[in-house]
């Protein structure tokens, strides 16, 4: 398995999926590779951890 270069679908950047990443995501079970960087997918996590507390409340 070699790294994949792979365009983010938010901003357009080219991230690598690195070897690792993908033994891990097959480890998980995990059947399609990521389409966003992890800066992307961190944003989006906090986005979407901050709306759920907002509705906690």
């Amino acid at each position: 398995m070699a790294d994949k270069v792979i365009v983010c679908k938010d901003c357009g950047k080219e991230f690598t999926f690195t070897e690792g990443e993908q033994e891990f995501y097959k480890e998980k079970g995990f059947e399609n590779d990521p389409v966003r960087c992890p800066e992307c997918r961190k944003a989006r996590k906090a986005k979407r951890n901050n709306f759920q507390k907002d509705f906690s409340r």
